[in-house]
């Protein structure tokens, strides 16, 4: 395994920087409402049926894996273009679109949620804008609310039906934190994060990521938990910051876990004055880890540092939980670091763990000149990716990097020089099923849709693959660049597209012939 140390543990982004961070952090990072009722009441340990896509990981799991869709490998060619609606009051959408009441939601980089007819497309309300997001973004739905990021510094609730904000709770503590991240919801809390990136700055000092729990009805904060182990920030906190969570946590309603994966520490690699991140000696807990809570009370039940002392911009942020044949359940892990793990649930025991994409010069735990790493502070696991019936799929990108001991590299993956890859991994013990690669970069990350995986491309190129060989059955070119999520409902797939001038929300629809 490529560079992986493993420390275990039981209870006990200014000036023209930002933009570029607006520009390709938007591009990188950036119910029939589910079963609310069973999901408030925390029943089942594993997800019921869900009608649309109510989460960002589609249920509490983050599978990520339509249930409700009829598109399949023989049909999947005729799906035509149903609607497209331009979004420019959205803008950005480093996102997923949610289905909930035969209605779509979204929200993009400047705070603004839409909400959008699933059958003709027509944007039945918009949202006033709350401020710039570098993203990820996005919504939540449960019990007719919709819950969001409010600009760069907190969560809201929005009526539903109306757009009509019911709260917002500021969670930031100082100007240069973040809050970059789809919330989820589960039985009455909203679960949410801060980290050290914002419009305000890149990795101040001083700044500290946070896991938070509002209540659902008033957004008071029910709890919150420091993902930085150190009161004095692993000694420099005049230089120092890391942590914080980028991406919807998983939910085990079984064991009342709340699952986060965590972002990395900085400065990285180093600076003149603490090469290679010798001012924040140590492990650096609890960055690129995942760690479990107690939904209730966040007492930490257990964590897995994957990279300790990261020097590479590591973010270990996407975390599902899988479902066996024997009934038992997988927590999986991935990341930046192209590394994924599956963790004993109970525990947080490795169960197995693979390496997928390129690794070169990765395994180094000191550079000692410009060096080519692979995966790049761009690469590895960068969007979300999807599970069904004990197999997960991975969206790798081979961008690399080249880092020195001295300097910070916040910006410059190297995005577009190799091809990516989609891998299927078995959950039970880690093995790669296939591995298919794509062109450009698979920022879309996947979306299981009966017998196809689906991702999508930065410049802008949706693509099925059959889930049981890998092979490339569709293709559709769409009219801007794709770094958000697609989701899938009914007949219809819904793509986001929003690396382009005009951002535009994409419905292709099975015709009607083709339905079955």
């Amino acid at each position: 395994m490529a560079g992986i140390d493993v420390v275990r543990h039981a209870p006990r982004r200014t000036g023209i920087a930002v933009l570029v961070l607006a520009v390709v952090g938007a591009t990188v990072w950036s119910s029939a409402v589910h079963a609310t009722t069973a999901a408030r009441s925390g029943a089942g340990a594993s997800q019921p049926r869900a009608i649309g896509w109510p989460l960002p990981g589609q249920n509490l799991d983050n599978a990520r894996a339509a249930t409700d869709s009829r598109i399949t490998a023989a049909n999947v060619k005729d799906l035509t273009t149903a609607f497209t609606t331009d979004l420019p009051r959205v803008n950005a959408l480093s996102t997923a679109p949610l289905v909930a009441d035969h209605t779509l939601f979204l929200q993009g980089a400047t705070g603004s949620v839409a909400a959008i007819d699933t059958e003709s497309g027509t944007t039945r309300w918009t949202s006033p804008a709350t401020g710039f997001n570098i993203g990820p973004f996005g919504v939540a739905a449960a019990d007719g609310r919709l819950f969001a990021d409010a600009g760069s510094d907190g969560v809201l609730a929005l009526d539903q039906n109306t757009g009509q904000q019911l709260w917002r709770t500021k969670l930031t503590t100082t100007p240069t934190l973040g809050v970059d991240i789809p919330p989820t919801v589960f039985d009455g809390l909203v679960f949410a994060s801060t980290v050290p990136v914002s419009i305000g700055g890149i990795f101040k000092a001083g700044d500290r990521g946070t896991l938070y729990a509002l209540d659902a009805d008033t957004g008071a904060v029910r709890w919150s938990f420091d993902t930085v182990k150190s009161d004095d920030l692993w000694s420099h906190p005049e230089i120092n910051s890391g942590g914080g969570a980028w991406y919807a946590p998983a939910v085990d309603t079984k064991r009342r876990l709340v699952i986060f994966g965590t972002g990395n520490p900085a400065p990285f690699p180093g600076t003149a004055e603490y090469p290679n991140g010798t001012s924040r000696p140590g492990a650096n807990l609890y960055t690129d880890s995942v760690v479990a809570l107690d939904v209730d009370t966040a007492t930490l039940r257990w964590y897995h540092q994957v990279t300790p002392h990261d020097l590479y911009h590591r973010d270990q942020v996407h975390v599902m939980l899988t479902h066996l044949a024997n009934g038992r359940e997988v927590v999986i892990s991935a990341g930046k670091s192209g590394e994924v793990l599956g963790l004993d649930p109970d525990t947080g025991r490795v169960l197995w763990q693979r390496s997928v994409g390129i690794h070169r010069n990765d395994t180094d735990r000191t550079l000692h000149g410009a060096t080519d790493v692979w995966p790049g502070t761009y690469g590895g696991v960068e969007t979300p990716p999807a599970t069904a019936e004990g197999v997960v799929y991975v969206a790798t990108l081979n961008a690399p990097s080249k880092l020195s001991p001295d300097q910070t590299a916040y910006f410059g993956g190297q995005l577009g020089t190799q091809p990516g890859e989609i891998v299927a991994i078995n959950a039970v013990n880690g093995k790669i099923i296939w591995d298919t690669t794509v062109p450009n970069d698979p920022l879309g990350g996947t979306t299981v849709v009966n017998d196809l995986v689906l991702t999508a491309t930065l410049d802008g190129v949706v693509i099925a693959l059959r889930r049981d060989t890998g092979k490339i059955v569709w293709t559709h070119k769409a009219a801007g660049g794709i770094n958000g999520w697609l989701t899938a409902s009914g007949d219809t797939l819904y793509v986001p597209v929003g690396n382009t001038k005009a951002p535009n929300l994409l419905a292709l629809r099975l015709l009607e012939a083709s339905k079955s």
